[in-house]
């Protein structure tokens, strides 16, 4: 597999692809064409041909794509395949949610401790990950693989939390504090969750939607 710079435009998509070859799968599709998968996905056949392009060539002219094939593919282009490690700090609302809801495994990372400041938690176990106190952070981080650190806290010690982890040279963090971090002087790779994100784009289309409404009925009223 080749391995080069690509967008993250394509980066956004693989997991879109790996969603739509899991469901074609559990549906029994053991082949797709380029034209199929696209009109599933509202993206053009020469779309995703140029995307598949970026790693290599993994279809067949005049037959397609195999989808167990290439689901696989995308997972290792992905890292699924490489045992990652990750971490959780804030095991409050969102963190619970987290290791209460998403299955860390079934995307190649195992989840091998979170992290808090309340005594009441610190000692104990959520879903079989054991909850230390978040004084032990840079010792764990010293004495056992961590690749990404899920990061739940309050917002107020978002950037200080932050920083710790960079300091211990942590590669990424999965940020759910609505802050938006960035280590401009840091190799940590960061990724910003906000869940208002999405709704404002569907405020957005709505929106838009409602205009559209509006104007077709005032032409109406017009005529």
């Amino acid at each position: 597999m080749k391995r080069v710079k690509v967008s993250n435009n394509v980066i956004r998509r693989l997991p879109r692809y790996l969603r739509k070859l899991d469901e074609l799968s559990e549906n029994g599709v053991s082949r797709i064409s380029s034209f199929d998968l696209g009109q599933q996905l509202g993206l053009t056949p020469s779309q995703i041909r140029q995307d598949f392009s970026c790693f290599g060539e993994f279809g067949q002219q005049g037959y397609g794509y195999n989808v167990p094939a290439l689901r696989t593919q995308i997972a290792s282009i992905m890292g699924m395949d490489r045992g990652f490690h990750a971490i959780l700090i804030g095991v409050g609302n969102i963190g619970r949610a987290l290791m209460d809801n998403f299955c860390f495994s079934e995307w190649g990372f195992k989840l091998s401790c979170a992290f808090d400041v309340k005594p009441e938690l610190i000692g104990t176990e959520f879903n079989g990950v054991p909850i230390c106190s978040i004084d032990e952070l840079e010792t764990y981080i010293a004495n056992n693989p961590v690749d990404v650190a899920v990061l739940s806290v309050p917002k107020t010690v978002a950037i200080p939390v932050t920083e710790r982890l960079t300091a211990c040279g942590v590669e990424a963090i999965w940020n759910f504090t609505n802050v938006e971090l960035t280590e401009p002087n840091s190799n940590t790779i960061v990724e910003n969750v906000h869940f208002s994100d999405s709704l404002l784009s569907l405020s957005y289309y709505v929106s838009e939607r409602n205009d559209e409404k509006a104007a077709r009925a005032a032409r109406a009223e017009k005529n």
